[in-house]
């Protein structure tokens, strides 16, 4: 594979002419240029004015190569040829190597060129670029690349130190301007001297008058520059000085990994080219290999063109809900001056919000968070005048418990991380997670593997309230900005959460009422209106006996009556609508899968017994199956008849109801999970530590026997929880 490197544009203040007298001074021998052991003078051209010379010669260089390889090469030093045009008039110095010793083998091409700065004449600007193509060098290609490399970014380095080592000493001697090339003149009488057609002798001898030992070219690998302010005369470029200033220190073979990503960006992508800092963290995050950056960066920005994300901080709005009752927000910065962001999630009634705004509005919230860290970044490098790429997030867990780590939640959580991961990497410069409870271990062992391992490192876990002491947050936040509710004196005006009222909670169909484009086509809750006589039915297949069906839904409205078949008949895929007529499935209808002339026992059989739920009610539970094949959940009106067989002998609330609405509706969620997952999974935990597992003690004689042997696995699974909370994150 050919390696390319590219330097940004190094802008040295001064003119064209005094780096010229500065360039030559490193020869014939330069102490600060060790690996330069000489050259011979190959050919070279004068035109007639003298503006233009153009010079080749023969470099030998020192290569720093372990012993070993050097004795299997068979050389001591390698040699190249290079080329020297250098104009006088345009004031442009063009420099060409390439590599003589083994040509075969190894090819090596550099290109380096002296410019007038475009946007101030008396600055010169220089630019360099190399490519490394390693065919074959006796088994060692790999060594070879990285001793190429490593050196010749060294040299990079050493290249500029050395030309503004000479600037600085022509300065000293008194040399601060030598004049421009002018065209010569002829002189009207023999006591006129015409014009010089080069600068004066102080900075650059004519190659016709040029001492033998003196040469006017650069060794290979060599490079120049300082620092000067950032530019925009051209946009494709980059100088030194605005990458330490925004981006922040970058060794050689970074820089010109950004350089290279962002030129193929804008000759491959169509549409807005992403800034530096963006293109800088996707660099980072894979750690600079550039085929890898690029791909993922690619997927990233038509990610963002497809859902509008560019306009995202314009045109969000949070809902009401979110206003009140998420509790995360902006604070003041860190003691590096990274923006701070604080999320009370303790405080938080996640499984609230998530019902009441549907996943996609959460992440479409996170993500504006996101973008709005960027943008808060940018701002602070300019107030604190260095770069800050990333934001600081504090994480307050007091009042967390397993009603956070239900499995839909965790299962939306899980699907956050993973879209943040792939868009918005290295944003996150540390997360101090304050109050950890003895659950934390349990939402760490769940959501740590979806998490980046340089994201990982960056988490910081303190439990117990003894968080400000020496390595705690008074390392991180100023105690002036330490917020009120952590023991400080600064009032944060985050806000505090709560429960959030389950009559916000809203149907599918609602959800689904938005202008925006999607991000997520499928929602974790689904809603369904339920009729008297026409019952809402959802089919789950089964193809491994023991496996375990877990659910968890709402009453939003009415009372109904909650079933578990198991079908002994294939199941038709169709639905009714309240009048009985079918029709397409549609969400939000109820869906009838149970044939009114199938027969209870014969046709199908229920496996647990019947549950009353009332209107706002929460209900979680789960089911061990004991035979393959279709099982259906069923949600059905509460009705005043007590002569139904199907309901259990409670004959003297039934007489006491009455119907309040012809409708009811609920929003629920289902999932099946193996066995084994199903002893490790939060539905399993919950069983253990919640009351929601309503129907698990109440199972028929049918599966008794399996309900038994999940509340053992529930015992166990309690002991684990016990263990995981015992070790420290």
């Amino acid at each position: 594979m050919v390696q390319k490197y590219q330097s940004p544009v190094r802008v040295y203040k001064y003119t064209f002419e005094m780096v010229m007298a500065a360039y030559e001074k490193r020869f014939p021998m330069c102490p600060l240029i060790p690996v330069f052991l000489g050259s011979e003078k190959l050919s070279e051209y004068k035109n007639e004015d003298g503006s233009l010379q153009i010079v080749e010669r023969s470099c030998k260089l020192n290569v720093e190569a372990p012993r070993l390889l050097k004795k299997i090469a068979g050389v001591e030093h390698v040699y190249f040829i290079q080329k020297n045009t250098l104009n006088w008039k345009e004031r442009t110095l063009l420099i060409e190597a390439h590599n003589e010793t083994f040509a075969n083998r190894v090819l090596v091409n550099e290109v380096c060129s002296y410019s007038v700065h475009p946007d101030n004449e008396d600055w010169t600007c220089f630019e360099q670029s190399a490519s490394l193509d390693i065919k074959s060098f006796f088994g060692f290609e790999s060594t070879v690349e990285k001793i190429a490399m490593r050196q010749y970014t060294a040299n990079v380095k050493r290249g500029k130190e050395v030309i503004e080592h000479y600037l600085m000493e022509l300065t000293a001697q008194g040399t601060r301007h030598i004049p421009r090339w002018t065209p010569p003149v002829s002189a009207p009488a023999a006591d006129v001297v015409p014009v010089s057609s080069h600068p004066a002798p102080v900075s650059l001898t004519p190659l016709g008058t040029e001492p033998p030992d003196t040469e006017v070219d650069g060794t290979p690998g060599e490079a120049a520059g300082s620092l000067c302010e950032p530019t925009a005369s051209d946009a494709a470029k980059l100088d030194t000085d605005y990458i330490e200033r925004y981006l922040g220190r970058l060794s050689p073979m970074q820089e010109s990994c950004l350089i290279q990503l962002r030129q193929w960006l804008q000759e491959t992508h169509k549409g807005k080219i992403p800034k530096d800092q963006h293109i800088l963290r996707f660099l980072r995050s894979r750690d600079f290999n550039l085929e890898r950056t690029h791909e993922i960066l690619c997927q990233s920005l038509t990610w963002r063109k497809q859902n509008q994300l560019d306009h995202i901080l314009e045109i969000w709005r949070p809902p009401p809900v979110l206003q009140d009752y998420y509790a995360g927000g902006w604070h003041y910065h860190d003691r590096d001056g990274r923006p701070l962001y604080i999320l009370r999630l303790g405080q938080m009634d996640t499984k609230g919000l998530l019902k009441a705004l549907g996943e996609e509005a959460i992440l479409r919230h996170v993500l504006s968070i996101n973008e709005d860290g960027q943008r808060r970044c940018e701002e602070n490098t300019r107030v604190f005048g260095r770069p800050i790429t990333s934001w600081t997030c504090l994480v307050d867990m007091e009042g967390l418990n397993m009603r956070h780590l239900w499995r839909p939640g965790v299962k939306t959580l899980l699907r956050i991380i993973e879209v943040v991961e792939a868009n918005y990497p290295e944003t996150l410069g540390r997360l101090l997670i304050l109050r950890a409870p003895r659950v934390f271990p349990v939402l760490w062992t769940l959501v740590s593997p979806f998490i980046n391992e340089n994201t990982r490192q960056k988490f910081l876990v303190y439990s117990g309230s003894n968080f400000q002491g020496a390595g705690g947050l008074l390392d991180y936040i100023e105690k002036d900005l330490l917020p009120d509710f952590l023991g400080g004196d600064c009032l944060c005006n985050i806000p505090e959460g709560g429960m959030v009222p389950k009559s916000l909670y809203q149907s599918e169909e609602t959800l689904d009422n938005t202008d925006h484009i999607r991000l997520w086509t499928e929602t974790i809750y689904q809603s369904a209106n339920i009729f008297k006589g026409a019952p809402h039915e959802k089919v789950i297949e089964i193809l491994e006996p023991a496996s375990v069906i877990t659910w968890d839904f709402d009453i939003l409205k009415g009372d109904v009556v909650f079933n578990i078949f198991h079908s002994k008949r294939p199941l038709m895929a169709h639905c009714r609508d309240a009048a009985g007529s079918i029709s397409a499935f549609a969400v939000g209808n109820n869906v009838q899968l149970i044939d009114r002339s199938w027969v209870l026992g014969k046709d199908y059989s229920s496996v647990e017994s019947p549950l009353i739920c009332r209107e706002g009610e929460s209900i979680q539970g789960s089911h061990v199956t004991r035979w393959p094949g279709s099982y259906i959940l069923q949600w059905k009106m509460l009705t005043p008849s007590p002569c139904n067989s199907n309901l259990p002998r409670v004959d003297d609330v039934l007489a006491s109801l009455q119907v309040s609405s012809y409708k009811c509706k609920i929003m629920f969620y289902t999932e099946v999970l193996a066995s084994e997952d199903f002893r490790g999974s939060m539905s399993s935990l919950e069983s253990c530590h919640s009351g929601f597992s309503q129907l698990s003690a109440a199972t028929t004689s049918s599966s008794q026997s399996h309900s038994s042997s999940l509340i053992s696995r529930d015992k166990m699974q309690d002991k684990k929880l016990k263990r995981l909370q015992s070790q420290k994150v």
